[in-house]
């Protein structure tokens, strides 16, 4: 087992901003942090190394250890994205190679873990997606699970859904797609006003999966009651809902004021104006959540592409159905998004880069182990150059 150390970085998480941070790594997991030159003795095991520890064998990389000087660059935990299709050219409904090629696209750009989204289908396809993906959870430990977007939403709203396939949340249909997952179905996207959708959250809930209020037509006291019967997420808060009127708040007003619920948000400066993501971040602290909402032409170049049974059109990185200037996903990876952050809507880094760690690790109850840069977390890691582009990104302690 190789031990990984990283140093000479300025760290970037939900703790803070810290420079001349270093870390080590044994295996899977962070083993010891500080500041300055002790990370030789940390990794060489002669102490606990404690912040202003002597320079060790100052001449000399640890025996066995894989070293990396950051030179003064970002260092954040690994991206954690709860809204993603596909990138690469690749699209996670295409099967399991498909699949792999999407993920490595975004794992190239700091994505560590990952929830596969599921856009709406034939019942059939959802089931075989779902058990999918439950099956490359035991192999993979990055992919976290699933998040089925569609079939349950509103036809009005449905953004780039199939409407053929969009159903009503009958207790049926949950069940059988609850089953299909195995335990592995994390998030859940529902349009509250639908017949049974109040009685399928409280199913989803019971089953384990975190419910996200989306693709709705629903007004701020529908929306409402979905969070308090137990929806906890905002999917892609201002799309694929109604906005935000005087004498209509809306969804992301009853979001907003639930401080149990998260919202995501896609901020490519395409989807929601930078001022409004940036006032976002403002009113709900820490409650914010950057998903990718990616579809395959994400890190990959403009043209034709297929999202579920749809054609979609990319020109200039904004992804449309053919035709039509319905959004359909974005072009967008993580490390973009949070350069967009901090450069387009002027967050603040350490509320930038919890909105794409510690906040998406909370809404999936994995805040203990994922999310920080702390002795005892899992060691994922982003180095990031000065214009937050992902160069190195390390999973489980090993370099991707």
């Amino acid at each position: 087992m190789t031990r990984l150390v990283v140093h000479g970085a300025r760290k970037v998480d939900a703790e803070g901003l810290v420079d001349d941070f270093w870390l080590v790594a044994d295996g899977a997991h962070i083993t010891a942090t500080g500041t300055g030159t002790g990370w030789r003795q940390a990794a060489d095991g002669a102490d606990d190394g404690a912040d202003g520890a002597s320079d060790y064998r100052a001449n000399a990389d640890p025996v066995g250890s894989h070293v990396i000087d950051a030179h003064g660059q970002w260092l954040t935990p690994g991206f954690i994205d709860l809204h993603c299709h596909g990138g690469g050219g690749h699209a996670y409904d295409d099967g399991t190679d498909e699949l792999r090629a999407a993920l490595a696209t975004h794992r190239a750009h700091g994505t560590t873990r990952s929830l596969v989204s599921h856009v709406a289908a034939p019942l059939a396809s959802l089931r075989a997606s779902l058990s999918l993906v439950a099956e490359l959870t035991a192999t993979d430990p990055l992919v976290l699970g699933s998040h089925l977007e569609g079939p349950f939403l509103a036809l009005e709203r449905r953004g780039a859904h199939d409407a053929r396939f969009l159903l009503e949340p009958g207790p049926e249909a949950v069940e059988e797609l609850i089953a299909a997952a195995r335990g592995t179905l994390r998030t859940a996207t529902i349009a509250p006003e639908l017949p049974n959708a109040l009685e399928a959250i409280g199913v989803l809930t019971e089953a384990g999966a975190v419910v996200g209020v989306g693709h709705t037509a629903a007004d701020y006291a529908q929306a409402s009651r979905a969070f308090a019967v137990g929806a906890r997420l905002l999917t892609h808060a201002f799309n694929a809902m109604p906005g935000i009127h005087h004498r209509a708040p809306g969804p992301v007003i009853a979001a907003i004021e639930n401080r149990d619920v998260t919202l995501e948000l896609i901020l490519d400066g395409l989807h929601v104006h930078p001022s409004v993501a940036a006032l976002l971040f403002r009113e709900v602290p820490g409650r914010v959540a950057l998903v990718t909402d990616a579809m395959a032409a994400a890190g990959a170049t403009d043209g034709d592409y297929r999202l579920g049974g749809l054609n979609v059109t990319v020109h200039d990185g904004l992804a449309v159905l053919s035709g039509t200037d319905t959004i359909a996903g974005s072009t967008l990876t993580q490390d973009a998004a949070l350069g967009n952050a901090v450069t387009l809507a002027g967050v603040d880094p350490v509320a930038a880069v919890t909105a794409l760690t510690r906040t998406p690790a909370r809404v999936l109850g994995e805040e203990h182990r994922l999310g920080l840069l702390r002795a005892g977390y899992v060691a994922d890691a982003v180095l990031l150059d000065h214009e937050w582009h992902a160069h190195t990104v390390v999973a489980d302690g090993s370099v991707l």
